[in-house]
């Protein structure tokens, strides 16, 4: 079958916070596709995971803000305006407008001018990883040029746009997958054809995470020079919890003994690092910023409990269900985490992990203690954890569905 060049729009490459991306990108091309990536924004992270060079397909940056590139945008909109589609972009652009004034769409779909000038060669499919602004530029595109359009929904795309915006591009593209239940069932209550929305967990490259077959310390937090290893693996964001995370650790009694290691970058890290110095956690916590793959994947053997206090934010962006978890859960790394959106669908109160409500330092802060003073538990519940991602979770299944949509489409095409 001729499998031509699938075009996939990203807001960010490469970006360390996106590994569930680029693992799926590899994916592909392995099952045989060929990529075309286009970035809408140069990359800020200083390093690059290994799979990022794994990958072969070339990338090319729109420009992030209009106004760097005024001459090449008004190029692209002149070239663009030629083509039989760009009434219709036009139309479903300013009535975008009227409900969305800004800045950021205005830039969508300048944006979508400069791919359809500088359109990759071959490219016959696009395709976008996240349903609110990549798919902003992916529908624009596709309506200017004819270009059929999918998505790939996540977490905060969904809940932090509005229902209007999911529901025109759920209608416009082919097809849209996401990856949890909660996500699933929320976008198929918009979609004119709910059967288009269909549930892919993205799961891991089980190859790179290897089964641990080392023995932890059996520490339960009475050694001072000894203490158990808390890790936590996120940006530090709202949505993160990093806050009420610190809230319960604060409520530990004072001899029990513990050191928690944060890994990942975010906006909030330095307001995190004054609440816990308020708190007077300062020494026992290790702030080590956003690392490649394989040193997370050291720590993630290294330590002894894993915990994330995931919470809705205030404009309502949560998390899906985090690949950190799993990543940890493959590890045989016990999850504490709470109950928020699709971490549930991974993580099962007693059976494999620690589950809370959200905004609920003491319950976490008992949960953090049960698990620091028990070592047995720990390692029945992270036994059990690594058994379901195994069973459960391995990115092939993700891979072997999307190959299998982005088939029918060319068949489609033929």
């Amino acid at each position: 079958m001729d499998r031509r060049t699938i075009v996939v729009v990203l807001k960010g490459y490469p970006r360390l916070s996106e590994t569930f991306i680029a693992q799926e990108l590899l994916g592909l091309e392995r099952a045989g596709f060929t990529l075309s990536l286009i970035s809408m924004r140069y990359p800020t992270d200083k390093k690059r995971h290994p799979i990022h060079d794994e990958i072969r397909a070339p990338v090319h940056y729109l420009p992030e803000y209009l106004h760097h590139a005024p001459l090449r945008v008004l190029r692209a909109l002149w070239q663009a305006r030629r083509l039989p589609g760009f009434k219709a972009a036009w139309r479903a652009f300013t009535r975008d407008l009227k409900r969305d004034i800004s800045r950021n769409r205005l830039r969508r779909f300048g944006q979508a001018a400069v791919l359809v000038a500088e359109w990759p060669a071959g490219g016959a499919w696009l395709h976008a990883h996240f349903i609110h602004t990549p798919a902003s530029v992916a529908r624009y595109t596709s309506l200017m040029t004819g270009t059929p359009f999918t998505c790939s929904a996540h977490a905060k795309d969904i809940w932090t746009s509005k229902d209007w915006e999911l529901a025109d591009k759920l209608t416009e593209s082919r097809w849209t997958v996401t990856c949890t239940e909660t996500g699933f069932q929320h976008l198929r209550t918009l979609a004119a054809e709910p059967a288009r929305v269909h549930l892919s967990y993205h799961g891991l490259d089980l190859s790179r995470f290897a089964p641990f077959d080392g023995e932890r310390p059996a520490r339960n937090g009475s050694d001072s020079a000894n203490p158990v290893i808390i890790l936590s693996v996120g940006r530090a964001v709202e949505k993160k919890g990093y806050d009420i995370l610190l809230e319960a650790l604060a409520r530990l009694p004072a001899d029990l003994h513990w050191r928690m290691i944060h890994i990942g970058g975010g906006t909030l890290a330095k307001t995190l690092k004054a609440q816990a110095e308020r708190l007077g956690l300062a020494e026992k916590i290790s702030w080590n910023g956003a690392l490649a793959q394989e040193a997370v994947l050291d720590h993630y053997r290294r330590a002894d409990l894993f915990a994330l206090a995931c919470r809705i934010g205030a404009d309502g962006d949560r998390d899906g269900l985090p690949n950190v978890i799993v990543e940890a859960a493959s590890q045989r790394l016990m999850p504490i985490s709470t109950t928020i959106s699709g971490v549930p669908e991974l993580v099962s109160d007693g059976e494999n992990g620690l589950l809370v409500p959200p905004e609920d330092p003491a319950a976490l802060a008992n949960a953090l203690e049960r698990a620091i003073r028990d070592p047995a538990l720990r390692k029945r519940l992270g036994d059990s954890a690594e058994a379901r991602v195994r069973r459960d979770f391995d990115h092939h299944r993700s891979i072997t569905q999307l190959s299998a949509l982005f088939d029918t489409e060319w068949r489609s095409l033929a």
